[in-house]
Order: structure tokens, then sequence, then C-alpha cells
């Protein structure tokens, strides 16, 4: 059963880090409803099924940049600072769906259902940018390619609408040579 709710939640929590669309580790540990600490223990204990394409940890400069799209570092939460004491995971789709063999819970295996649902409707909604804006940009071509020969149109009609030049009087006397 799909719960709106939860998708939602997923769905605001997918970040696009280092061209990558990924989760970061204590967001999907809230999901889960378990400890960052236990989450990063699971992973560690079985990091050869997390390579570098699956999960990855971020430096300090992505966290800032990050920082003020996340409201979770921004309040005391159960005793918990504002500030990060380690570097988060950041976790890709392949990497959420490994979890769900590190994590056996029930939980675990409904929230990976639906974050891969998440995954998979993110990118259908990217897929379908792609097309509106490969449209756009060849309206845009037909436009300024109808621009331009509307202008030459306009141009000629002008012209057509000047009046007739009258040839010049000469000034003096004229001769005829005959």
């Amino acid at each position: 059963m799909k719960n709106p709710v939860l998708v939602e939640k997923i769905e605001n929590r997918i970040y696009l880090i280092r061209g990558q669309k990924v989760m970061l580790d204590f967001h999907l540990a809230e999901l889960y409803a378990a400890k960052t600490k236990a989450l990063k223990q699971a992973v560690r204990r079985n990091i050869d099924r997390f390579p570098e394409d699956f999960m990855f940890q971020l430096n300090w400069e992505e966290v800032d940049s990050l920082r003020s799209q996340f409201v979770t570092l921004e309040t005391k939460v159960e005793g918990k600072g504002k500030h990060l004491k380690y570097l988060p995971y950041a976790f890709t789709e392949q990497g959420v769906a490994m979890l769900s063999s590190v994590l056996k819970s029930k939980q675990a295996v409904q929230v990976n259902i639906a974050i891969m649902r998440a995954f998979v409707k993110l990118r259908q909604i990217l897929a379908t940018h792609k097309d509106i804006a490969y449209k756009l940009t060849e309206l845009e071509k037909r436009v300024e390619k109808n621009e331009v020969e509307t202008r030459e149109v306009f141009d000629a009609i002008r012209q057509l609408m000047l009046p007739p030049e009258k040839p010049k009087r000469r000034i003096g006397f004229l001769v005829d040579r005959e």
C-alpha cells in the first residue's frame, strides 16, 4: 500500500550531489526508524556491498551547501546538536537498494519499496522535462526563423509603400542635341 505522505517525504529528500541523485544517511535512518549510528555500523559491517557508485561520503563544502536545504540540522532534536560531528554518507539509488539486504526489518523493506518508487517517479519526471526542453528549443528555432522571414516581408512591404521617387528637375538651360 502506498503512503502518499511517505512518498512525498522521500521525494523531498532526494538531492543531486556530484551529478547523482542521492539520499543522505540521516534521512534514511529517520525513514527506517533507526539511529544514524546504527545504519552506519550496518553499512561498515557490509562495506564490500557498497562501492563508490552506491555510496560516498560528502565533504564539508558539500555539507555547507546543503545545509540551507534541510531543517534537520537547524533544530535541536533528541539531544542532538545543531551541527554535524561527522560527514554524512550519500546513497545512490543502487546503494539504497543494497541497504534492504543489510537492514532486514519489515519496515526497512517497506521503506525501500517506497524509495525505489520515488526514484522511478523522479526519473520519469526528468525524462518528461528533457522532452519538453527539447520541444521548447525546437519551437524557439522555428520562431526565430519565422521572425527573420516576417521581418523581411515587412521590409519589402515598407519599400512598396514608399512613394515613387520623382525624377529631379535639372537646373539651367536645356539644349536639344539633335
